[in-house]
C-alpha cells in the first residue's frame, strides 16, 4: 500500500486558496484601506486650501515640529539600544540573559498608559524626583524630554526584536574568525556583524520610526497637553476633533498616515530592489 504523501501548499483545493485570499482582501479593505480613505476624504472635504490652512496653522506646525524632533531623537538611541542589546543575547553568554529578553517584551504587555504614568510617579511635580527637579529648574514631564523619553519606552522593542533572530541564525563564527585574525571589536562589528544585519537593522529602524511619530497613550499621559508646546501630532488631532474642528483634525491625521504610508512604500521598495540581497542575509 502506497503511503500517503503530504499535499503541499500549491495543492490545495481551489476552494481553500479562494477563501483564504478572500478573508484576507477583507480584512485589508475593511480595517486598512476604508479607514485610510475615510481619513483622506474627510480631511479634502472643504476643499485643498482647508487642509492646507488647518495644516499650515501654527499650533499644527507646532505638532509636527515636535513629532519630527522627538522621532529623530528616540530612533537613534532605539538603534544603538537594539544593536546592544542583540549582540550581547546573541554573541555572548552571562547571568541574566533570558530576563534581558523577557524584558525587551516588556513594553509590548504594558499599556503606553500605563507607562507614561510611572514616568509620571517619578519626573512629576508629586512624584519621588519631582521636588529635586523643581528645586533645580529641570522639567522632564510636560516638556520635550519626558515626551522623548515615553516614546522611547513603548519603541525599544523594535530594533533588538528584528535583529536578534536574524543575529542568533548567522551565529558566531564569522565574529570569532575575524577576532582570531587579530580584528578589534570595533573593526569585527563594522566590518564583519553591520554588514550581515543591515537590511534588519533598517527594517526595525521604519518601524521603530512609524511607530514613535504615531505614539498617543504614554505621549498623552507626560505631554501635558500643552498647545504649540507639548502637542505632537496624535494629540494635535485629539484636540482639534474635541473642538469640533473635523477638518483640520482629519487634515493633520492625513498627514500622519502619509507618513505612515511613505515608511510603507520605502520598506517595500527596498524589499524588492534588493531581494536578493536581503534573501541572502536570510539564509546564512
Amino acid at each position: 500500500m502506497t503511503p500517503l504523501q503530504p499535499r503541499g501548499a500549491t495543492e490545495d483545493h481551489p476552494l481553500v486558496r479562494i477563501a483564504a485570499v478572500t478573508i484576507a482582501a477583507i480584512f485589508i479593505a475593511l480595517f486598512l484601506v476604508l479607514p485610510l480613505v475615510v481619513v483622506f476624504s474627510q480631511a479634502l472635504a472643504g476643499g485643498w486650501s482647508a487642509a492646507l490652512a488647518a495644516i499650515r496653522d501654527y499650533d499644527a506646525l507646532q505638532a509636527i515640529r515636535l513629532t519630527l524632533i522627538v522621532a529623530a531623537i528616540a530612533v537613534p538611541l532605539n538603534a544603538i539600544f537594539g544593536i546592544s542589546a542583540a549582540w550581547a543575547i546573541t554573541k555572548f553568554d552571562f547571568p541574566g540573559k533570558s530576563l534581558l529578553t523577557t524584558l525587551i517584551d516588556l513594553p509590548f504587555s504594558v499599556s503606553p498608559v500605563i507607562s507614561g504614568l510611572v514616568y509620571m510617579l517619578i519626573f512629576g511635580m508629586q512624584g519621588w524626583l519631582g521636588p529635586w527637579l523643581r528645586d533645580h529648574d529641570i522639567r522632564i514631564v510636560f516638556a520635550l524630554p519626558g515626551i522623548v523619553m515615553a516614546t522611547i519606552f513603548v519603541t525599544f522593542p523594535f530594533v533588538a526584536r528584528e535583529l536578534i533572530p536574524l543575529m542568533s541564525d548567522q551565529g558566531r563564527e564569522e565574529e570569532e574568525a575575524a577576532v582570531s585574525l587579530g580584528a578589534s571589536g570595533w573593526s569585527t562589528f563594522r566590518r564583519v556583524t553591520l554588514p550581515n544585519i543591515k537590511w534588519g537593522l533598517l527594517y526595525g529602524v521604519l518601524l521603530c520610526n512609524a511607530r514613535a511619530m504615531g505614539e498617543f497613550g504614554a505621549v498623552s499621559v507626560v505631554s501635558g497637553h500643552i498647545r504649540g508646546l507639548t502637542n505632537t501630532m496624535p494629540l494635535q488631532v485629539e484636540v482639534l476633533y474635541n473642538d469640533y474642528q473635523y477638518v483640520g483634525a482629519f487634515a493633520v491625521a492625513s498627514l500622519l498616515a502619509l507618513l505612515a504610508l511613505v515608511t510603507l512604500i520605502l520598506k517595500t521598495f527596498l524589499e524588492w530592489r534588493y531581494a536578493d540581497e536581503i534573501a541572502a542575509v536570510h539564509r546564512h
